[in-house]
Parts: structure tokens; C-alpha cells; sequence
């Protein structure tokens, strides 16, 4: 005989009794798994942060496209209030993306974020995503984001051709970046992301905020991954590159191959990175070759995070101590 649990929906607030004292702080800490569930590699970059009189609860940054994103909670049913604020942020922070998490979406407020999808240019994305807390029979609580808005993805690259009129190049580098990132995701377990976008960069998380390591086809025809440090201030930027550089000869035999440093010393951010294969025009590139190109690409990101990533950790932990 098969005996099988019985799958309970539990109140999220039986597990966070306090919205701004309990999710807010926990889903911080594990916005990647927001991310995740949305196609998207989401990094921290403030909580509290304010527009006037009000508080967003979660301001971050969708790493792959360098876009805003705004996070509003809610653990009970959607309300004109937060619909309000939720506006009120995207407007203050110039955000791109605007994520509404509630335990469940009243069909008014899941209509007018449908409509928003509609009639918002074709960089701006809604998303309502409801909080579902699970339990089977006397299991820990499990957590599960439910997207139940999502934007028109087709409708907005249609008229982003139509009207904004995608140059044949930006299409070639969004077809090399949505295969690059589909393996990935797929194969590897690398990213979230699930859209690539017309751009010559696509930047992915490292574990660490404020470092990424990106795919780039660099200004001068060579393609590139880097390792990219910008936690927003000059002299931990500088501190963080600084103690990289002295475990370079440890880095270096790990990799098997040399890195240029870039210190960057006229500007906030600095980079470390590999140079690979010239490229000219990527849109008259054969096929065969940009498929030598992402293989490459591939190989070296992953021999970055798995190099790299563990030291930056350690870095930033021996610099602000």
C-alpha cells in the first residue's frame, strides 16, 4: 500500500510574523531565488531605500541587462495602497523592471499590471508573483514564488523592432547571448537568466554584491570575460583589486593562463581579464565560428566563478575586516 503525505497551504505569515521585520530582511538575503523563479540574476543593491516620504522595501539590480528593479511585499491580499507606492517607486528609482509579491493578487490589481505590460515601452516589465508557503504533514515549511503576471515578451520585441528598429548587429549579439545563457542555465547551473537583449555584454553574478562576471566583445575586436568590481565606492573597489593582485601568482596557476589588470584608477570600477579570439563585425560572422567563440566564452566564465568567485569572498571579508 502507497502512503503519501497531505500538502498543506500554510499563512506566510505563520512563518514571517512581520512583513518589514521578517520577510523583507530574509527575502534580502535570498533574492537570487526570486530571481530564479523570474528569469532573471537579481542583486541586492539596497533595503529601505527611499523615494520622499515613502520606503521601497527592496531596490535591486537585474545583472544580465544592468537594469533597476523595484521589489514591493506584501503578506496579505494586494491593495490600492501598495499598488500606489509600487508606481511611486518605479518613478523614483527610473526602474525597468517593478516586482509586486503578495500572498494573493485581487483581479483589479492583476489587471492593471497586465495593462502596464500593454502600454509601457518595450524596456519596462511587470511582475506580479504571489508567496505560496507549503507543508507536507509535519515538514518544514517550504516557500514557492508563483508568478501570475508576467510581461508580453513577444508583444514587446515585436514593437521594439517596429519602432525602436533593433540594428541588425544588437540582433546578432541577442541571438549569441540567449544561446550562451540557455546553456548556461541548462547545463551548468550558472545563471537564472532566461532573455538575452541586444547589447555586446552579459554580466552574471559571482556570489559576492557588487562583483560579476560578465561575456563581453570588447572595444577593441577581441572578446573577453572579466571579472568586474564595483561595490560602489572607489577605495573598496581599489582595496578589493589590490588584494586580488596580490594572490595573482596563486590565481594564475590555478587558471593556466595569465590575466591583464586593469586598476582602472581614473574611474570607480576596476576589472580583471582573459582576451580571446578577434572578432570584427558579429553580424557577418559565420556560424561555425561564433560557435568556437561561445564555447570559448563558456569555458573561461566558468573557470572564472569557480577560480575567482571563492577568493572574492575571501577578500572582502579580509578588507572590511
Amino acid at each position: 500500500m502507497i502512503t503519501l503525505g497531505k500538502l498543506k497551504r500554510l499563512d506566510p505569515r505563520e512563518v514571517w510574523a512581520r512583513e518589514a521585520g521578517d520577510f523583507t530582511p530574509w527575502l534580502a538575503e535570498n533574492i537570487e531565488e526570486l530571481g530564479a523563479a523570474l528569469g532573471m540574476d537579481l542583486e541586492l543593491e539596497r533595503r529601505e531605500a527611499g523615494v520622499g516620504d515613502f520606503s521601497l522595501d527592496l531596490l535591486a539590480k537585474d545583472l544580465g541587462s544592468g537594469r533597476s528593479v523595484v521589489i514591493e511585499n506584501q503578506l496579505e491580499q494586494t491593495n490600492h495602497d501598495h499598488l500606489g507606492k509600487l508606481l511611486t517607486y518605479a518613478a523614483g528609482f527610473d526602474a525597468s523592471v517593478v516586482i509586486w509579491i503578495a500572498k494573493s493578487f485581487r483581479e483589479e490589481h492583476r489587471q492593471a499590471l497586465e495593462w502596464l505590460n500593454q502600454r509601457t515601452d518595450q524596456v519596462t516589465e511587470f511582475f506580479g508573483v504571489v508567496l505560496e508557503v507549503l507543508q507536507i504533514d509535519d515538514s518544514l515549511p517550504a516557500y514557492d514564488f508563483e508568478p501570475v503576471v508576467v510581461p508580453n515578451e513577444w508583444q514587446k520585441t515585436k514593437r521594439s523592432q517596429a519602432i525602436a528598429g533593433v540594428s541588425p548587429r544588437g540582433e546578432a549579439y541577442r541571438q549569441y547571448f540567449q544561446v550562451l545563457i540557455d546553456e548556461l542555465r541548462e547545463k551548468h547551473n550558472f545563471t537564472a537568466a532566461r532573455n538575452a537583449i541586444p547589447r555586446n555584454w552579459r554580466s552574471f553574478p559571482s556570489g559576492t554584491t557588487g562583483v560579476s562576471i560578465g561575456a563581453v566583445f570588447a572595444n577593441d575586436n577581441t572578446v573577453r570575460v572579466e571579472l568586474y568590481i564595483d561595490q560602489g565606492d572607489v577605495q573598496t573597489n581599489k582595496m578589493l583589486f589590490d588584494w586580488l593582485h596580490n594572490q595573482k601568482e596563486s590565481i594564475v596557476n590555478q587558471l593556466g593562463y595569465t590575466l591583464q589588470w586593469d586598476r582602472l584608477d581614473n574611474r570607480r570600477a576596476c576589472r580583471i581579464y582573459v582576451s580571446g579570439s578577434t572578432v570584427g563585425q558579429i553580424e557577418r560572422a559565420e556560424v561555425q565560428y561564433l560557435e568556437e567563440l561561445r564555447r570559448w566564452h563558456i569555458k573561461k566564465l566558468l573557470e572564472f566563478k569557480k577560480v575567482l568567485s571563492p577568493l572574492v569572498k575571501k577578500g572582502v571579508e579580509e578588507v572590511n575586516a
